[in-house]
């Protein structure tokens, strides 16, 4: 072989891409979450839940200091609290507390899925927080996305005094509806709804699924700010159609400027911000992925993006760093973030 060849073949060796990493078995993910977590029992029924804990010693209830904020990251409807040693990058990287509950696991018993015992869960994982740690209680967040985005919008009408901002990424919230759309398209989730709400939608269940639904209770979550987000294209390439959204946005929006159900249905079949909507965008250098389109009442927005069932961990830590309980919601944008995060896709 001549030198002309091997030295082309070298050359072509070390321009070709690094193999992708190997992705963490669940088992590694869970002794990893196992290593950074604490038991904290449900001050409900007694039950013992892990909550991936962390914070700087600097914030330790015994040392001297200034308070820090706290992080509340919710897993995805199919997880656990093992989706949440990520979150410690973002917690140590703003210098937060970072407390991210089990909330009884996967949606698929009654237990779980936005149950009173789910709630308290929550709230007895920040009362944990509270013990170990300096908290400024003027500044605890909450952010989840898909599973995660759904008991994040719960939490906010449950909870409003609780939270001074709320990121709830591609969230499901008409369980009912998902249910169906679920149903059409042949996938599990159907099926871990009847087993959270004691079967299909209809007469004798109704009254559950409208519980577990956080749609049917945002009124009470006005005075939070709350931002919601999802990808055009989620429904299509994702589980949960972009409509999910809208609607919450509707839920918690002034009258005059709620969207038309219309426009609704015009973007989740079209996959396309409709015409009439077309000018209402903005340029977000905190984002990832671009915006397509935006809009505000009050303490809520709501931004559908170039996308799927995707979220951006940078940007809503970001964007809720700007936020403190019982002021009105901050929709400055900020400049783009040193070390931006890529959207990634939502766990399931």
């Amino acid at each position: 072989m001549s030198s002309g060849i091997l030295l082309m073949a070298a050359a072509l060796l070390s321009a070709a891409p690094a193999p992708a990493p190997k992705r963490p078995s669940a088992e590694q993910l869970r002794q990893e979450a196992m290593a950074h977590s604490v038991e904290v029992r449900s001050s409900k029924d007694g039950a013992p839940q892990r909550v991936i804990w962390w914070c700087l010693e600097t914030a330790a209830k015994t040392a001297s200091g200034a308070p820090v904020p706290l992080l509340v990251f919710l897993h995805s409807w199919s997880g656990g609290f093992e989706q949440g040693p990520p979150w410690i990058a973002q917690a140590k990287k703003m210098g937060w507390a970072l407390a991210a509950p089990d909330f009884r696991g996967p949606n698929r018993r009654p237990e779980a899925c936005a149950s009173d015992l789910a709630v308290q869960d929550m709230l007895d994982a920040v009362e944990y927080a509270r013990r170990e740690a300096r908290i400024d209680d003027s500044r605890i967040y909450l952010v989840g996305g898909s599973g995660g985005g759904h008991m994040a919008l719960m939490m906010a009408a449950r909870a409003p005094h609780v939270w001074a901002g709320v990121s709830s990424w591609c969230p499901i919230t008409d369980l009912a509806a998902w249910h169906a759309e679920s149903s059409a398209r042949k996938n599990n989730y159907a099926r871990m709804l009847e087993q959270s709400c004691g079967g299909p939608p209809g007469p004798s269940t109704e009254a559950e699924y409208r519980r577990r639904s956080p749609l049917f209770h945002l009124a009470a979550a006005r005075g939070v700010p709350v931002d919601i987000s999802t990808g055009i294209h989620d429904g299509h390439t994702g589980s949960v159609p972009v409509s999910h959204t809208l609607r919450a946005f509707n839920a918690l929006a002034a009258d005059s400027v709620r969207i038309d159900d219309g426009l609704i249905t015009a973007m989740v079949s079209g996959r396309s911000v409709p015409q009439a909507l077309s000018a209402e965008r903005q340029d977000d250098p905190e984002r990832a992925k671009q915006v397509l389109f935006r809009r505000v009442s009050g303490n809520a927005r709501v931004t559908i993006f170039e996308g799927g069932h995707d979220s951006e961990s940078t940007s809503a830590v970001l964007w809720l760093s700007r936020q403190r309980r019982g002021a009105p919601a901050d929709w400055s944008v900020g400049k783009a973030p040193a070390a931006p995060s890529a959207a990634q896709e939502v766990s399931r």
